[in-house]
């Protein structure tokens, strides 16, 4: 009896460390295929998990996103005594040139503006809508769609430009009808400017339909914006 209980002892040990190495051996196997992946896969899968930094030209202003404190401007003077970012002025530049070169006469009519200019623009609005018989809370509402409030304006920026037909330089939605517009709208984009408030995405952007108001990004992101018929907001989310 005692012989058989050391034979079945025997053998559940030998099954046991059986068991144990064939255990070992699986995991040694893992690890080394693990080990042999290839580093450009390695790197991929890293990358995959990391967001691109964003570009500065990206930073968001509009009603819920004020300028942020450390924002720095450093302006060039246009021909016209406007002013602009120096980033976006070679650009802007070339745009104009070529928007002239096909016979066109656009017209810069706004770009950067201090807080003392927006906050005049905005009370001359409030003030219209107050004339309309609204309370000064509704006032500044209604006043905020056409007109951003102090410190929330791309043109404090220095990355926006107004810009109209001279044969037109009413800021309205005429200026969509326009040969300079229909050419600005097609190809901005290509010099680095987006439409910022297209006709359809006022629920998000909360601002009026501004078929003259141009912001730049860059070109990379531009064409992005432009391709897939979504405003800055949208974007963001999307890849940021």
């Amino acid at each position: 009896m005692k012989y058989k209980l050391k034979k079945w002892c025997a053998f559940l040990l030998t099954c046991i460390g059986l068991i144990g190495f064939s255990f070992i051996m699986l995991f040694c196997f893992i690890d080394k295929n693990k080990s042999n992946v290839p580093s450009h896969e390695k790197a991929t899968q890293q990358t995959q998990q990391i967001k691109p930094k964003k570009d500065e030209l990206l930073t968001l202003v509009n009603y819920q996103n004020q300028i942020p404190d450390s924002w720095k401007i450093d302006l060039v003077k246009l021909s016209n005594g406007q002013s602009i970012d120096k980033r976006a002025y070679p650009d802007l530049q070339q745009m104009m040139d070529d928007a002239r070169a096909q016979g066109l006469s656009p017209l810069i009519c706004s770009s950067y503006r201090t807080q003392d200019k927006q906050q005049r623009l905005f009370n001359n609005e409030v003030v219209a809508y107050q004339q309309q018989s609204s309370s000064q809370e509704e006032a500044e509402e209604k006043a905020s769609f056409w007109v951003a409030r102090p410190g929330t304006s791309e043109h404090q920026m220095g990355l926006a430009v107004d810009i109209v037909a001279t044969s037109n330089q009413q800021l309205d939605e005429s200026q969509e009808r326009t040969a300079e517009q229909q050419w600005l709208i097609q190809n901005c984009y290509k010099y680095g400017f987006i439409l910022r408030y297209p006709n359809d995405k006022n629920q998000i952007t909360k601002v009026g339909y501004e078929p003259w108001h141009y912001r730049y990004v860059g070109k990379e992101h531009a064409q992005k914006i432009m391709q897939e018929g979504i405003c800055l907001e949208e974007y963001l989310d999307k890849y940021f």
